[in-house]
């Protein structure tokens, strides 16, 4: 795995990846505004990527019935430098109709414990916790 990491001016970088795939990052505040998210906010998008990706793909190998799944992450930072993440909490909304209550959470821990490499750094510093609604769809 490959990527570069770019300046463009004052506080603004691009990030781009062997597929090509690029976005702009940074903390730059002026007359354009903030030109995208931090690096430690793309952490974090990342982590709940991770996460959620495992999720949804541990539901379909059940064949559960999964129509949406969105992660909502809320973090702490420590207070002084470096100003890692000291806790996240992970909280998994997933909608389908008919959806197994029991297989979600399973999924849920199996990413937590297993699957995700994101979530196994962030817990090195964090304390990561987790939570689970099912909406059934069909109600």
């Amino acid at each position: 795995m490959k990527a570069r990491v770019k300046w463009v001016e004052d506080r603004t970088f691009t990030g781009t990846v062997e597929a090509g795939h690029q976005i702009v990052l940074g903390n730059a505040y002026g007359e354009s505004g903030k030109p995208g998210p931090s690096p430690m906010e793309l952490v974090l998008i990342g982590t709940g990527g991770c996460a959620a990706y495992d999720v949804i793909h541990i539901l379909e190998k059940g064949r559960e019935p999964v129509e949406d799944c969105t992660c909502d992450l809320t973090a702490e930072r420590a207070t002084t430098e470096p100003k890692v993440f000291v806790k996240i909490h992970m909280q998994f909304t997933v909608k389908g109709r008919g959806l197994n209550p029991a297989k979600v959470e399973r999924a849920v821990q199996l990413s937590a414990e297993k699957y995700c490499s994101a979530s196994a750094m962030m817990a090195k510093t964090a304390e990561v916790t987790h939570g689970v609604e099912v909406v059934d769809t069909a109600a």
